[in-house]
């Protein structure tokens, strides 16, 4: 057998390999973070692999020539897998957590998401450009790229996020994970305000087994993500903490059927009721909360439009499966009239567990 016939077998196999790395990428809610992370150092050496094989091919890609319309389609392509791919690298390391713990840049999990999204759809296209150049049945070709790239984008916007809230479970012990550097925080008295499944709704006794959807075990116990950040605030701060707890009908234990009342309690415009939470004695106001559907839960939205927050720093910290904050700051600032409503930290919901620190940073800059 030729050099070249096999160099071009070894490169089919490294961009299989590559491909199916990033497929089984998507689903580390099932193979965990430590496999997570060896599995993205495979992937980096595959592509040096891939680019040791076609590193001819890759000058020309940046040369003008004489190319047809498919052509120049398919080297921008290119191109843009390879930003991708290298933002992708640093993004990688950013939110390590056990192999490149120290290397921190943006930290955000989120952006990581998008990028290896990104990734994946634009090597779908990348793949597909090959043969619709080569093949005759342009048509078909087009077509079925084009459905790889939004198969893959539908991987990483909504199976991801789905998976994640339905199968994921986390288990912490609670004093480590709240403990830390201590924050002294001048200016008066602080108070942190939560809202979280936990307290608010009818759990049923297996729902440990479905606890990814914005709860956890703590030392065994069900506790919700908020309510943990709260523990941490807690434990920085010495501040106090009071959560937001339904007075009428608990929300229903299954996490889709808790997303459709909360719907419902949305459109409706709905308050439900909750139990008094006075800020009066406290010279600034620390919420925490989860989003739904794009912005706060209804019984955050009763504990806002019932305090006077006139003169009080409102400062936020929401988490979220995927998409930022909404329009939850904007909801905020007209529901707690009179606040100084501070910018929002969003944090995702993979790195509630181990945010003790930045917590504790991020309390160090509050005014």
């Amino acid at each position: 057998m030729e050099k070249r016939d096999i160099m071009k077998k070894a490169g089919i196999a490294v961009d299989v390999l590559m491909y199916a790395i990033l497929l089984i990428q998507m689903i580390y809610v099932f193979t965990g973070n430590i496999v997570h992370e060896v599995l993205g150092i495979g992937f980096f050496l595959c592509l040096a692999g891939h680019i040791f094989i076609k590193h001819r091919q890759i000058i020309p890609l940046f040369k003008p020539g004489n190319k047809s319309a498919a052509r120049w389609f398919s080297d921008a392509v290119t191109i843009l897998l390879m930003l991708a791919i290298a933002a992708l690298m640093v993004s990688s390391l950013d939110v390590s957590r056990t192999l490149f713990p120290r290397f921190r840049l943006f930290g955000s999990a989120d952006l990581h998401v998008y990028l290896a999204t990104a990734v994946l759809a634009l090597s779908a296209i990348h793949g597909g450009m090959k043969g619709f150049i080569r093949t005759k049945k342009k048509k078909l070709a087009a077509f079925l790229m084009a459905a790889g790239g939004i198969a893959s984008v539908a991987v990483g916007l909504a199976l991801v996020p789905y998976l994640n809230r339905h199968f994921r479970t986390v288990n912490i012990n609670y004093t480590e994970a709240v403990s830390g550097e201590r924050v002294e925080l001048s200016g008066g008295k602080t108070l942190a305000v939560y809202f979280t499944r936990v307290g608010n709704t009818d759990f049923e006794q297996d729902v440990d087994a479905v606890s990814g959807a914005s709860l956890m075990l703590a030392d065994g116990e069900l506790m919700g993500n908020t309510q943990l950040i709260a523990g941490m605030i807690e434990n920085a701060a010495e501040c106090d903490v009071k959560a937001i707890t339904l007075t009428g009908e608990k929300y229903p234990s299954g996490y889709g059927d808790t997303v459709s009342v909360a719907g419902k309690e949305l459109s409706a415009g709905e308050r439900p009721g909750i139990e008094p939470v006075d800020i009066a004695e406290y010279d600034r106001v620390i919420l925490v909360y989860p989003l739904w559907w794009g912005t706060v839960p209804m019984p955050v939205a009763t504990f806002l439009e019932s305090n006077d927050f006139t003169g009080k720093p409102l400062y936020l910290i929401a988490t979220q499966g995927s998409s930022g904050y909404g329009s939850s700051v904007d909801d905020i600032k007209a529901m707690a009239k009179g606040a100084d409503v501070q910018p929002v930290m969003s944090i995702y919901c993979d790195d509630i567990p181990y945010s003790r620190q930045v917590i504790g940073e991020w309390l160090s800059s509050l005014k």
